[in-house]
């Protein structure tokens, strides 16, 4: 039999979570973003999940393909937009929407031969400094793209590098919002700015003359997979969001432990007196990170059946070990045997007894984020 090792996607928990955005974003209308092959879900996992949107976006025309192989007719939004000029032809072909964040784009775009103009979207460097115009050059971009017959509409968008928190003292998406009213108050198109933060803290703030800040466009990404893009100010459970993936496997061997006794490579974790530990079918091989704690201080927590506990020793490539003792009195306060091999063990999500480990706080633990840990779940894992 394969090894027990599995992610589960909750289609269930999707749909809650995409519906949860749409009440955030009022009338603006929903991307479902599915970059990185739905955040390391599948996007043929998620899609029937997902069909309640008003659009798909991504990066990958290869992903765009798949998204359209899966009878879907509606919009779909290239994040990165083109990379070269023999893209523009798949997107022709798969009227794909796109975004332009530089001269070499709108240069492909005026050399690019097409019956049908393209839906674009104009990216401004707000000040997250990675892709978009300046301010100071994005009106002169918006009027040479608006020259082309090869462009029908053109929508303006931006993307927020602080929604989750604040910037020098100051809300942390109010100096791009700023910058971009003033460039933008007298060009026609419709706007996206929210990312997954923006839209479950900021979408319904006023937004100029535009009505709120959610404006025509969210794009959501992380909350839909049931992760806080703000966490730890807040929990996936106080914005009513429901886990979307579990990481689950089960024990397949048992160690008892006298004091002075060492777990794992390293010997980083040593037992202060007798103890039991469990060993999991699950290593950084599938996509755990190495680096989550298992010193005698802290420990990432774990659920076995049910019962939140925690990592000893390092994380190795096929296996883990956790803390049994908190389980064992849990059980025996129930009247219920010690736990052995074949109990079920959640890495995060969501156990068989409704206890839930949201990856978050994994990932917390970890020093890393909820959205690296979804996408580095590796290919040996059975998903279901």
């Amino acid at each position: 039999m394969p090894r027990p090792i599995r992610a589960t996607v909750h289609l269930d928990a999707l749909s809650h979570n995409l519906s949860r955005a749409r009440l955030a974003a009022g009338d603006a209308k929903v991307w479902a973003v599915v970059k990185a092959n739905a955040y390391g879900h599948g996007i043929e996992r998620v899609f029937e999940a997902m069909r309640a949107a008003d659009g798909f976006a991504l990066l990958d025309l290869s992903e765009a393909q798949r998204v359209r192989a899966l009878g879907w007719r509606g919009p779909i939004l290239l994040l990165e937009g083109a990379f070269e000029l023999r893209d523009l032809e798949l997107c022709s072909r798969l009227d794909l929407w796109h975004v332009v964040h530089c001269d070499e784009q709108i240069d492909m775009l005026a050399t690019h031969k097409t019956q049908v103009p393209h839906r674009v979207f104009l990216k401004m460097n707000s000040g997250m400094n990675r892709l978009g115009f300046r301010p100071d050059v994005f009106r002169a971009a918006w009027t040479r793209l608006n020259a082309l017959p090869q462009v029908d509409e053109i929508s303006l968008m931006t993307h927020f590098s602080d929604a989750d928190g604040q910037r020098q003292g100051r809300s942390g998406i109010e100096h791009q919002v700023e910058v971009f009213l003033r460039t933008t108050h007298d060009l026609s198109g419709e706007r996206s700015l929210c990312n997954s933060a923006a839209t479950l803290r900021h979408a319904a703030q006023p937004f100029g003359h535009a009505g709120a800040l959610a404006a025509d466009w969210v794009r959501p990404g992380i909350a839909v997979y049931g992760s806080a893009p703000d966490h730890p100010e807040h929990t996936s459970t106080q914005w009513q969001l429901r886990p979307a993936m579990t990481l689950s496997s089960k024990l397949i061997a048992t160690q008892t432990l006298a004091a002075g006794d060492t777990v794992g490579y390293g010997s980083t974790y040593q037992a202060t007196g007798p103890q039991r530990i469990g060993v999991v079918a699950c290593g950084y091989a599938d996509g755990y990170p190495r680096h989550a704690p298992g010193g005698p201080s802290v420990g990432a927590p774990v659920l076995v059946e049910g019962v939140r506990t925690r990592l000893v020793g390092r994380v190795s490539m096929d296996m883990l070990t956790v803390d049994l003792d908190p389980v064992d009195r849990a059980r025996a306060e129930n009247g219920l045997p010690l736990v052995g091999i074949g109990a079920e063990v959640v890495l995060w999500g969501t156990s068989h007894t409704g206890a839930v480990l949201p990856i978050d706080e994994v990932a917390q633990a970890a020093g890393t984020i909820s959205y690296e840990l979804m996408c580095a779940v590796a290919a040996r894992v059975n998903f279901e």
